[in-house]
């Protein structure tokens, strides 16, 4: 087939369930679960345009595609090589009018496509300051787990360049930054709106938090019921069951 000349030694293509697939490297950086979350807490209403700020591989972008089938989609990675497996697995699908993938730099967004440009950012960022539970030397993990090259304050900074008056802001973070995250968001006109914890078992703290902002948006915030992930050690709760079937499904 013409489409498996755009799969490259040691890596792997992966069947998303939901009509498309995704091109990875295990000794990269692949996508977990945080990214299916944010891509099921995002909405992208129809002929809305959704700018995935870090978008490594391209998984957010093609999981929207999926969900919201007539929003246009532009993922913005800075890495190279993430960058070109993200592009081949747009052509792979054949998704290459919806859905582009620019290199370059989060902190220059607003000067890659101009200010006001996206009526949806969404994004999975760095959750790690500094050398925080950094491990080991692949350069790829540390990017995307590390801030790096960008910090949380560069990307809400041109998130709201890049958003439209209104336009929807949505992340998955870690709870032990959510004092920070909520000022910063405040700070630079991002009202926060809506927001989850996920955690692990029901009787564990949370470990990750979907939060929904707005350009320019009215101070008052909705805190939903907590999202639980697993009932038991590898079985998965019905709600992230159904999660994963809205989520694969075309």
């Amino acid at each position: 087939m013409e489409e498996n000349r755009l799969i490259r030694e040691n890596e792997r293509l992966d069947d998303l369930q939901n009509g498309y697939m995704l091109i990875q490297n295990p000794s990269q950086f692949c996508f977990g679960i945080d990214a299916v979350l944010l891509s099921w807490y995002a909405k992208v209403r129809p002929g809305e345009k959704a700018l995935d700020m870090g978008t490594g591989t391209g998984i957010v972008p093609i999981l929207l595609k999926a969900r919201y089938p007539q929003g246009k989609y532009t993922g913005l990675e800075i890495q190279p090589e993430s960058a070109q497996m993200a592009k081949r697995s747009v052509a792979y699908n054949h998704l290459e009018e919806d859905i582009s993938i620019t290199l370059g730099d989060i902190k220059d967004a607003s000067r890659i496509y101009g200010g006001s440009s996206f009526d949806v950012v969404v994004t999975n960022p760095p959750y790690m300051i500094g050398n925080h539970g950094l491990t080991g030397g692949n350069q790829a993990k540390t990017i995307a787990r590390h801030e790096t090259l960008c910090t949380l304050e560069d990307i809400l900074e041109q998130g709201a360049k890049v958003l439209r008056p209104k336009g929807r802001f949505y992340m998955v973070h870690r709870p032990f930054r959510l004092a920070e995250i909520l000022s910063a968001m405040i700070h630079y006109k991002i009202e926060p709106k809506r927001m989850r914890l996920v955690h692990p078992y029901v009787d564990k703290e949370p470990n990750l938090v979907l939060i929904e902002g707005m350009r320019g948006g009215r101070s008052r915030m909705t805190v939903e019921k907590p999202l639980i992930i697993y009932e038991a050690p590898g079985v998965y709760t019905r709600e992230v069951l159904d999660i994963y079937g809205q989520e694969w499904k075309k």
